[in-house]
């Protein structure tokens, strides 16, 4: 039997409501055996789209858990599924078999795309989740201008989105989806069509308010560096039909330079074993 169980708050133009924030991280990346309840956990999960002859396999036995704080990294081929694993961490997606759970902590996703209203100044886009639930004006306008403070756009609260970069409507779709108090975000290849140098402002940026905030991340990128200078792990799924095929600890000091000599060296090996299962999956 299929099953979720989740509360989920979407990084999007109508947010659900979310209770307050959980209390403060210990600054440093999480230990995955200091907890007994993972802050997601997926079991034996399979998902098929459609029916009969034309039906998808997309994903096929995925076993996967995250602890509270920490920050897991999903790589494989196009179309293995990765975006479909966190639709079903989100409760946008029901599993066709197995389990997904985030254990009622709150969760937030945040998209390719900024999707922010363009009508609407970054102030108050990063205000909806807050209006959402109820936040009175004062107490929503302090929360807001620190939330822009937090991800250095203070100055451009009245801009809206056609009068920012790339990267700063990504900063404020960032914004967005921390007003929503999540333990759990969500994250979509969220910086995968920035420019190199304001992706690395942004790793940087994501890494600092994680790591002060404490909440657990699952990160799908195709950038093998990335989520090897981003992630706790990074797990490898196998081409179409998704599953599990490598768990890899980084176990790299943080900070970590994308550039750095062993963040090169550990993306290489892994590197190594995507390549081999992409010309599997094309032979």
């Amino acid at each position: 039997m299929s099953q979720t169980d989740q509360r989920t708050s979407l990084d999007g133009p109508s947010p659900a409501p979310v209770p307050a924030p959980g209390p403060a991280p210990a600054g440093r990346p999480a230990d995955p055996g200091a907890s007994a309840e993972p802050a997601i956990q997926i079991t034996d999960v399979s998902k098929t789209f459609g029916k009969g002859q034309s039906a998808t396999v997309a994903l096929d036995g995925v076993s996967l858990s995250v602890a509270p704080g920490e920050f897991v990294c999903l790589i494989g081929a196009s179309g293995c599924g990765k975006s479909t694993l966190l639709s079903l961490v989100a409760g946008l997606e029901a599993p066709t078999s197995g389990t997904v759970s985030s254990g009622g902590r709150r969760v937030a996703f945040m998209f390719q795309e900024p999707a922010l209203f363009p009508w609407y100044t970054a102030a108050q886009n990063v205000a909806l989740p807050l209006r959402a639930n109820g936040v009175g004006r004062k107490e929503r306008q302090k929360r807001v201008r620190d939330l822009l403070e937090s991800v250095h756009l203070g100055g451009f609260a009245d801009k809206r989105p056609h009068e920012l970069s790339g990267g700063m409507r990504q900063r404020v779709a960032l914004a967005r989806a921390l007003a929503q108090d999540a333990e759990v975000l969500l994250m979509d290849e969220p910086f995968g069509a920035l420019d190199a140098m304001t992706r690395d402002l942004l790793h940087e940026l994501l890494e600092g308010i994680w790591r002060r905030q404490g909440f657990s991340v699952l990160f799908v990128t195709h950038e093998v560096r990335e989520a090897v200078r981003l992630g706790d792990r990074v797990v490898l799924l196998s081409s179409r039909p998704g599953r599990v095929l490598e768990d890899f600890g980084i176990g790299i000091e943080r900070p970590r330079g994308i550039d750095s000599g062993q963040t090169v060296e550990r993306a290489l090996q892994i590197k190594e074993k995507l390549n081999e299962e992409v010309m599997r999956h094309v032979s």
